[in-house]
């Protein structure tokens, strides 16, 4: 399993970091070459972005494992930005 964990340190300081948003994803086909992947993803409340918390579940499939694990956090990432989208109600979302 990996696990995305999105941080904010104010300042740099690390002493007040908080988590934004966590992503994990697990290989739900057996470590083959060509794998699928549950993935659950979940933002917390956002008052800059006038946002509450959400969560969503979904599975990210037939990706090609011979390739940097930033190919599928590309991928997790997308995901989590669209299900962003639909909870805050827009149909906009920003690359």
């Amino acid at each position: 399993m990996l696990r995305i964990i999105v941080e904010i340190w104010p300042g740099g300081n690390k002493g007040l970091a908080r988590t934004l948003a966590t992503a994990d994803i697990g290989n739900i086909s057996d470590l083959a070459e060509t794998s699928d992947y549950a993935i659950r993803v979940k933002e917390g409340d956002n008052p800059i972005a006038g946002t509450q918390a959400w969560s969503a579940e979904g599975k990210i499939l037939q990706h090609y494992r011979r390739t940097s694990v930033w190919a599928l956090v590309e991928k997790v990432a997308a995901c989590a930005a669209d299900e962003a989208a639909k909870a805050s109600g827009s149909t906009f979302r920003s690359l």
